[in-house]
């Protein structure tokens, strides 16, 4: 089952030092990269992925097409994509090592999420971490990070 308690929320989070995020936009007025400014505020690692704009920039960061191209261990895969393509990015993660796989507001695979959690990760559905960790007081794992 997906993680939905405040404390198993909160454990994540506050273990979690490198986040990659899937599906990074280069718009500032996107959501993506909304989170990303405020995960990386809270002293984050965030590791933008998108083969759209593979090789550019965004808030200091490399953008990388696939996951096993970042070559750090990632502790959350942070999804911005659609339900119906959240499949490949789990089987990628789940490829790297990743200790857990995080859907977006609005994004739910019961599939791609049972492959998660067999393969041992943890898996958070229709949840924002930015959201979440002003929600739950949750305070920052470190300085402020950017490339």
């Amino acid at each position: 089952m997906p993680i939905t308690s405040d404390t198993e929320i909160t454990a994540l989070l506050s273990g979690a030092r490198t986040i990659a995020l899937v599906g990074i936009s280069d718009r500032p007025e996107r959501p993506s990269y909304g989170v990303m400014e405020f995960l990386q505020s809270r002293g984050y690692r965030v590791i933008p992925v998108n083969p759209a704009i593979t090789g550019q920039h965004v808030l200091g960061e490399y953008v990388w097409e696939r996951l096993d191209q970042i070559g750090v261990p990632i502790d959350i895969v942070d999804v911005f994509r659609r339900s119906d393509a959240v499949g490949p990015v789990v089987d990628d993660a789940i490829a790297v090592g990743a200790k857990a796989v995080w859907m977006q507001l609005g994004i739910v695979n019961a599939d791609a999420a049972a492959r998660a959690e067999a393969a041992g990760l943890t898996v958070v559905m229709d949840h924002c971490p930015k959201i979440e960790i002003r929600r739950l007081g949750i305070a920052p794992v470190g300085p402020p990070q950017r490339s």
